[in-house]
């Protein structure tokens, strides 16, 4: 599907952002846009979309969690899964993982949960620390995290944290490729049957192909966070 053609259904407006990492003063930022934004036309449904990967790197995951499951309670939101919320539940499923989890800025994410975690976590502390973690964190975060969805879908667009593996129908995509994959969707430039917006792998300006829609703008790096708003076949950028 080209951008140029892909369109939502009348009626239907979607604000999208990506790869927040922990940065709650630039979700603040953007909500205040949406909010403002909102005021505009007469769109008869709405849908908040974020693409994953709200935690790590940034200094208050937390926090970002919080604000989304707040936005939750008063906007019609979806809230998509990151590879970074993958390693989080599987850091809880099984506490060897920490390792991994940490190259990812895992350590920042318990820190925002009040744990002071060592630099280098044995076992013993890595099994204490995944206990912690699910003492520190309210019910509202473990359901908030529990209850995100792989991939989103409405009109001609096609909505995912990571990408899809060209080729394969998207109904038929594997939850790994749609929070992991890189290169092989990057280089691609297969139709994949609807317009893939996207994050994940980090650009300096975001990235809009005939077939998909970059918009991680590394904000824990950059203090960049890119809000786009789709209505019909347009895609606005607004300001963060």
């Amino acid at each position: 599907m080209n951008g140029r053609y892909a369109s939502l259904p009348e009626g239907v407006r979607i604000y999208a952002l990506s790869d927040i990492h922990g940065c709650a003063d630039l979700l603040e930022r953007a909500l205040r846009s949406i909010d403002a934004d909102l005021q505009r036309g007469t769109a008869q449904r709405v849908l908040q979309l974020f693409l994953g990967d709200y935690i790590d790197r940034g200094p208050d995951s937390r926090g970002t969690i919080d604000l989304l499951v707040e936005r939750a309670r008063s906007a019609t939101t979806v809230f998509l899964k990151g590879n970074h919320e993958d390693v989080l539940l599987e850091f809880l499923r099984d506490p060897t993982r920490l390792h991994d989890w940490r190259q990812f800025g895992g350590l920042q994410t318990l820190i925002s949960y009040g744990l002071r975690p060592s630099l280098n976590p044995g076992r013993k502390e890595q099994v204490d620390l995944a206990r912690k973690l699910l003492g520190a964190m309210p019910s509202s975060h473990r359901n908030f995290l529990n209850g995100l969805r792989p991939s989103f879908s409405c009109g001609d667009f096609f909505f995912v944290h990571a990408g899809v593996r060209p080729g394969i129908a998207l109904e038929e995509q594997k939850e790994e490729d749609l929070l992991w994959i890189r290169d092989e969707f990057l280089t691609s430039e297969a139709d994949f049957g609807k317009f893939v917006v996207h994050g994940h792998t980090p650009v300096i300006e975001p990235d809009f192909r005939s077939h998909r829609l970059n918009i991680d703008t590394g904000a824990y790096a950059t203090g960049r966070l890119t809000l786009i708003c789709i209505e019909g076949s347009r895609i606005d950028f607004l300001d963060v």
